[in-house]
């Protein structure tokens, strides 16, 4: 299907579409490329060579907490092949985070709203 970007998956959602196919996640991830509940990360660019913060504290998961900015701009820059799993973990993470937290707001009867909001902030380039 092809349906990718965070923002896309909640416009489909919007439509009520709810099955995606989408090699994202992983393939961005493989390039550096990073979807955090904050917005998009590049973790090759050096504003992150001495971010010592979690990928992203919010989101939970065990790459995406346990693992920091820096190291894992550290491992893309050594060209390291952990980076690129790491990194495709965290997004994959992301992901299963963004449609559970899009099923919660349905319920709730808030995803209009909510959608609103954080279509702005998935797009952002941090």
């Amino acid at each position: 299907m092809g349906v990718g970007t965070p923002a896309n998956i909640l416009e489909n959602i919007a439509l009520g579409i709810d099955m995606f196919d989408c090699v994202m996640p992983t393939r961005n991830a493989r390039n550096g490329m990073l979807f955090t509940t904050q917005g998009i990360i590049n973790v090759t660019n050096k504003k992150w060579e001495l971010d010592f913060s979690p990928i992203d504290e919010e989101l939970g998961g065990h790459a995406s907490t346990f693992y920091t900015k820096a190291y894992l701009r550290h491992l893309f820059q050594a060209k390291e092949m952990l980076g690129a799993q790491i990194a495709s973990q965290h997004n994959l993470t992301f992901y299963l985070w963004l449609v559970k937290e899009a099923r919660k707001q349905i319920v709730a009867g808030t995803f209009g709203e909510w959608k609103k909001g954080m279509v702005e902030k998935l797009m952002r380039r941090l």
